[in-house]
């Protein structure tokens, strides 16, 4: 960045003007030209040659715009485009203008403290998941040993068993904390079709009935990160007590809807809150949701709880490609 503050570059204002001046003057002394050169060399000849003149000029003037700010618009733009889609790339090494050149900093500082922030939700989420994996294990190894002991009474073996469902629970959250920062991390792009995934989906979720339309129509994420999407959404739908599930498919757009009972108007706030779950007891952590709606963010995606009549439609929608 002191490269750039170092290095004299134009003032977006100075380039604008400059160019409408450049062309208004050349413009008048076209015409001052043709009125001098007209009697002398033969108006047809005069206007033959201002015309290549002005237009060498005009030339000159297109390659200083070119330069001075498509280019370093275009390079911004394509730098900014591949940060988002998570891939490598160097930086624009042209900036044109001074404004042009503070606006290339910034860009630049924030997809490195956007790198910054990923990179460290990603090493907290590991850093805890490994620290609290002994002790949970731990915990559960004991308990396990404990439950062999034939002389607890009722009450000691009722505490035990809360304790062995409580180091369940927590290493299921453990788990979900992980998946959720794996989630953020954009490495799923690509195109996919339902019918790709289809009869994967179906082996993991026998309970479910799903019923398929526009299963070849394709979607931009790719096979690894619709699986991780549908399966939250069909676990959800499993665990609410749906036996169908409709997958519906179309340009940039797709429809989950199942027969269950639905939502009740005072949970739809707060399904995508991370840990929110209304079925703690058969295992829920609360984080499906929010791991399907981080990793389409991520993706430039979004996920929204739609009205629906009987049971629940949630609608994903895909950015335009």
């Amino acid at each position: 960045m002191a490269g750039l503050r170092r290095k004299w570059r134009p003032s977006l204002a100075f380039v604008l003007g400059g160019g409408l001046a450049g062309t208004l003057v050349l413009s008048l002394l076209g015409l001052i030209a043709l009125r001098y050169l007209g009697p002398e060399i033969g108006f047809r000849n005069a206007a033959g040659l201002l015309a290549v003149l002005i237009g060498c000029a005009t030339g000159l003037l297109g390659y200083l715009m070119v330069r001075l700010l498509l280019r370093p618009i275009s390079a911004l733009a394509a730098y900014s485009g591949a940060i988002e889609q998570g891939q490598r790339a160097d930086p624009p090494d042209h900036y044109g203008t001074q404004e042009l050149s503070r606006l290339a900093g910034s860009v630049l500082g924030m997809a490195e403290t956007l790198q910054r922030r990923e990179a460290s939700i990603r090493v907290f989420a590991d850093h805890v998941t490994h620290e609290l994996k002994t002790p949970v294990t731990a915990i559960r190894a004991a308990g396990e040993l404990l439950s062999e002991t034939e002389t607890l009474s009722d009450q000691d073996r009722a505490l035990l068993h809360q304790i062995l469902g409580a180091s369940d629970q927590m290493q299921t959250q453990l788990s979900a904390l992980n998946s959720v920062a794996k989630a953020r991390v954009p490495e799923h792009h690509g195109i996919v079709a339902l019918n790709d995934i289809a009869n994967e989906i179906s082996v993991s979720f026998p309970e479910l009935n799903l019923s398929i339309e526009g299963g070849d129509q394709t979607l931009p994420l790719a096979a690894s990160g619709l699986r991780i999407v549908l399966k939250q959404l069909l676990d959800n739908a499993r665990r609410h007590g749906a036996g169908r599930v409709y997958l519906s498919a179309e340009p940039g757009r797709l429809n989950v809807q199942d027969d269950g009972p639905g939502i009740s108007g005072g949970n739809r706030d707060q399904i995508f809150d991370p840990f929110f779950t209304t079925t703690r007891e058969q295992g829920g952590t609360g984080m499906g949701l929010t791991i399907a709606a981080n990793l389409l963010a991520a993706h430039g995606g979004q996920i929204s709880l739609e009205h629906s009549e009987t049971g629940t439609r949630f609608e994903v929608l895909f950015p335009r490609c």
